[in-house]
């Protein structure tokens, strides 16, 4: 059991090795299996290059945190707000477009921690709720969200290489309006 010393900071735009490495390793233990190493290796390629790592890092509607263990990064949180959502869009709402976590810290609530953090983001932001894309073959995301109080409110088609894969898209209410 992970003890102590784990902290989540902000990823500053001098850290694009460390997230590009943290962003690769988790994508492919995460999705490896279900999917052909073709399909895996072009969207690696493409979604954790430098160029778009760092174009997400320098755009004010994008936050990237890492969670550090003994100085290691073990996990990261993406946020999205307002134009830069994937989908929706909507100012008053903010997007978890990624919680990863390396496959030998599951378990050990590293996953939780991030998305504390996105809330108090969300919070903070005065947001009135906060929505994410969870792909529909990956139960144990989705049952985290769901234990969190997320509803399923549609589902959307991911391309991944030539694959379409069906994403549930899940919402937890912040501000009743």
């Amino acid at each position: 059991m992970v003890m102590g010393n784990i902290k989540i900071k902000k990823v500053t735009s001098n850290e694009i090795g460390p997230l590009q490495k943290i962003g690769k390793q988790t994508f492919y233990e995460t999705f490896s299996a279900g999917n052909t190493e073709e399909n895996m290796t072009k969207y690696i390629e493409e979604g954790f290059s430098i160029e778009k790592l760092t174009s997400e890092l320098h755009n004010k509607n994008t936050e990237l945190y890492f969670a550090t263990y003994d100085d290691n990064v073990i996990g990261y949180l993406k946020l999205n707000f307002g134009q830069s959502q994937t989908e929706l869009k909507d100012e008053n709402a903010i997007e978890i477009e990624r919680i990863y976590v390396l496959k030998e810290f599951h378990g050990n609530k590293i996953g939780q921690l991030l998305y504390e953090k996105a809330l108090q983001i969300a919070k903070q932001k005065n947001a009135d709720y906060v929505w994410l894309g969870v792909w529909e073959e990956n139960p144990r995301a989705i049952n985290f969200y769901k234990k969190n109080g997320f509803v399923e409110f549609d589902r959307h088609i991911f391309k991944l290489g030539n694959d379409e894969q069906t994403d549930l898209m899940m919402k937890l209410q912040l501000n009743s309006k």
